[in-house]
This record gives C-alpha cells, structure tokens and sequence, in this order.
C-alpha cells in the first residue's frame, strides 16, 4: 500500500487566506468542507449586510473575518506550525488582492459620502443624485452604513422633487391643493429624514422667489393660503414672510381683473381684503377707491339685472342722483307707458344708471269727472249722456339711491271733454277719457318728476 501524502500545515498561510473571507485557508488546509460551510455563512452576513445595512451586521463581518483568521491560525498549528512557502504565495496571492479592493472601495466609498455630504449641504439635490448614482453592489458591501446613509439622501431627493412638483403645479395653476401637497412632501423630509434642511431650505426657495405668479389672482389664492397656513416650527414657516411682499400687489391686480371682467363682488372682496389685512399700505388709497367703484358697479349691474322686477323687489343704487323736491328727477318707467312718450325728453332716460327715480306705473283707469254731454247717435237716433274723465294712472315712485319709496300716488292727466262728436260701434259709452295734449301729460306727471 502506498504511504498516505500528509499536507503541510503552515500557520501564516492558513490565517492570510482565510482573511479573504473566501476561506482559502481552510482548502489550503484540505478543510473542504468547512471551508464550503464558512463561505457558505460569509455570503448570508454579505447578504444581510447588502439587504439591511447597519452597523450592527458590519460588526458582525468584522467579527467573523477575526474569527476566520484566528482559527486558520489555530488549525494551522499556530507558532508550531511549518513553512510551507507555496502555500503563502498562494494566500498572499488571493488575499492581497482582495484587500486591496476592500481598502480601495472603502476609501471610494469615504469620497462618495463626502460628496453627497457637501451637495447636501449646500441643498443641491442634483449634484448629490449624480454622485449617488456611482454607488453600486461594492459600495454596499464595503460600507453598507455608508449606503444606508446615502439612500436617506436618495428618499429625501425623490420626495423632495415630487413635492417641487406639486409647487409647480400650484404656481402655474393656482391649485392650493397642489400647494398643500406640496408642502407636505416637504414637510414630511424634514420630519423623517433629518440632515435634509438645506435641501428643503432650496426647494422652498425655489418656490417662494417666483413669486408672484404672472396672474394676480393666481397669486392671490397661492398667499392666502401661505397666509393661513399654521406654524409648525420648521424651515417651510419661512415661506409666510413672501406674502407682506407680495400680495398686497397681488390683490389690487386681481380686483382690477375682476373689474374688466365685471364680476363686481370679487373685485369689491379683493379690494376689502387688502384694506382689511393690510391697512396702512401704499396702495390702501387705490384699494378704497376700487372698493367703491366695485360696489357702485355691483349695484348698477344688479339693478340692470331686474328690469321690470324692480317694481316688485326695489333695490338701491347708491351712485344715482340724489332726489331733490323742486327739480326735475329723471325717471326711469317699469309698467304702463302710455302717453310717456309726450313727455320731455329730460324727464325720462332708458338707462337705469342715469336715472333718479324708478316708476313703476300700472293700468289706465278712469279718474276725476270732467264733464258730461249727450250725444245723438246717428245709426239709432238715440240720445245719451257721456261722461269725460281725467286719464288715471296709478303710480309708485322709487329713489334709485335708497330703494326707498317717495310716492304712491296716481297721476290724473286732464284734457279737452265734449268734442262735437266722436266715432265709436255700438252704443254710447257712459265714461270716456278726455283728449290730453302734451302740457296735460307734462302737468300730470309732474306731481311725481318735479313735486
């Protein structure tokens, strides 16, 4: 039988090539099978190390590349071990190499951190994406903290873009929902990813120097909300400052949209807001001012809006004449317009807004007895007697600058009664209006237009 082959046990060759953590000292000395199974738990720390960094884990490495070492020294023999220099290169070989790339990923790594530690402090988000995207699987395994580090800096960059996003959306659409959103995407980094202020400090920035928007009532919504938004003691309160500057501005543009556009409440509430908020300001003069013109116009535009339901619903305008007794107030008329067209023509107006009295008139009847004549009829021969009477015309009139009524009468119109004779089928009727001319219609009236 042949004599068995002993392998040498060297030591040194035992510990250098178990301190690849590949656990070619234990091949080296013909330990197959706990070199499989030392590996085997090398790749399940690496993998827990690569899946959950931590410190913790990387200790743990550390411990097991000590204890790898150690016992390959022991198994080797120790100080009473032999020389076995092929061994040794061979350990040399493998290890050398091996921590020479540790040590290479690990300072790689160190400047990695450093670089991202810098864009985030100057809050440069880019640059810190940038030089995170050279991290790779040798990173992770070299320095898994560091990784865990940077991929807090990764959260905080997405969440900071998608909450620059909705700041976005909010400057070019006014969306205050948006711009709720948005805030609490940046306030949620500030809460669960400390480190990131600056960051966020940049994005606000960002947001709050493009201000104002290039629509003033875009603008408005944006800085009453800034302006009604609770303190939470953090970097975003800083974002109320803006709104002292910018919305005083912002308000009176948007009332003088809303003006051209005739929505007269909203440009009255704009106007109302900055005197109320901002009282004091340069601009506090125009904003009374447009205040009254708005409120003016939103008057004339409701009265115009009512036609003849103003008889039924008066309402004021406070920017007509006022009614004065002994002159003539023109009038507008709701109702029955008989005879209104032998009138002057500067006691009567079809617009609203030029007027000072409302009159709202109703049906002719008849009123005072004039005279009474009889006629013969030339069809029958017949005889009877015809009454002629004032033309009678109830009327309310109404002081366009109070709503207020100032008389509720009815206008009698006299006339001519008794013509020779008049052309009418059928029978004589018993009442007849008389034949009114025009100083008849202008003294009738005038009871009411210039009492």
């Amino acid at each position: 039988m042949p004599a068995p082959v002993v392998r040498s046990r060297d030591a040194v060759a035992a510990a250098v090539g178990n301190a690849s953590l590949l656990s070619i000292g234990y091949l080296l000395l013909g330990r197959r099978l706990v070199a499989f199974l030392t590996l085997l738990v090398t790749i399940v720390l690496v993998t827990f190390v690569v899946a959950v960094p931590s410190v913790w884990f990387e200790v743990a490495v550390l411990a097991w590349w000590a204890a790898m070492i150690w016992h390959g020294w022991y198994l080797g023999g120790g100080k009473a071990g032999e020389v076995a220099r092929r061994q040794r290169r061979i350990a040399f070989a493998v290890t050398v190499p091996v921590l020479l790339v540790v040590g290479l990923v690990r300072f790689d790594a160190v400047r990695l951190e450093g670089n991202v530690d810098e864009a985030r402090q100057q809050g440069d988000c880019a640059r810190a994406e940038t030089e995170l995207g050279k991290v790779w699987f040798g990173h992770r395994v070299i320095d898994a903290p560091m990784t865990g580090r940077t991929d807090r800096t990764v959260d905080a960059c997405r969440q900071i873009r998608q909450a620059s996003g909705k700041l976005d959306d909010a400057w070019a659409k006014g969306t205050t929902d948006a711009l709720a959103s948005g805030f609490r995407g940046l306030d949620a980094v500030l809460t669960e990813l400390p480190g990131h202020e600056q960051m966020v400090k940049t994005a606000l920035d960002r947001f709050v120097n493009r201000l104002p928007t290039d629509d003033n009532c875009r603008t408005s919504g944006l800085t009453d909300w800034l302006k009604a938004r609770k303190s939470t003691g953090n970097e975003l309160d800083r974002a109320a400052n803006v709104v002292s500057r910018v919305a005083p501005p912002a308000l009176v543009g948007c009332a003088d949209e809303e003006m051209a556009r005739e929505h007269f409440k909203n440009a009255q509430q704009r106007y109302q807001q900055l005197l109320d908020e901002y009282p004091g300001h340069e601009l506090t003069g125009k904003a009374r001012e447009g205040a009254t013109k708005a409120r003016l116009a939103a008057e004339l535009a409701h009265v115009r809006n009512l036609h003849g339901a103003y008889c039924a619903q008066p309402a004021a305008y406070s920017g007509a004449p006022e009614f004065r007794r002994g002159a003539v107030n023109r009038a507008v008329v709701f109702g029955n317009r008989e005879h209104l067209d032998r009138l002057p023509g500067d006691w009567l107006t079809g617009e609203i807004g030029e007027a000072v009295l409302v009159l709202c008139t109703e049906q002719t009847t008849f009123g005072a007895p004039t005279q009474t004549c009889p006629y013969r009829s030339d069809r029958t021969g017949r005889v009877s007697s015809v009454t002629f009477r004032k033309i009678a015309i109830p009327v309310k009139a109404y002081e366009l600058r109070t709503g207020k009524l100032v008389a509720d009468t009815r206008v009698e119109i006299s006339g001519t009664s008794c013509p020779s004779s008049f052309y009418i089928f059928g029978d004589a009727p018993a009442n007849r209006y008389v034949s009114p001319s025009e100083g008849d219609v202008r003294a009738g009236y005038a009871a009411v237009i210039t009492p």
